[in-house]
């Protein structure tokens, strides 16, 4: 069975970001911005616990680097 990929859109700084989530191991989801056909990312991925956690570490991440306060998801 493959994994499952949970994929969110998010507009941060008025930049808009493609988000992929998935499992790693056990309770362990990573989540990282998904690449552009040939752009590479050298954004380091954020994990936690659960889907909405490995999300939001990388989401609060964004928001810091952009200056502003992470909206509620």
């Amino acid at each position: 069975m493959p994994p499952t990929v949970q994929r969110f859109e998010q507009t941060i700084g008025g930049q808009p970001y493609a988000i992929e989530i998935r499992p790693v191991v056990g309770n362990r989801w990573r989540a990282c911005l998904v690449r552009s056909a040939g752009v590479p990312t050298a954004l380091m991925p954020f994990y936690g616990a659960t889907p909405r956690a490995a999300l939001e570490a990388l989401v609060t991440w964004l928001s810091h680097a952009h200056g502003i306060e992470a909206d509620s998801l």
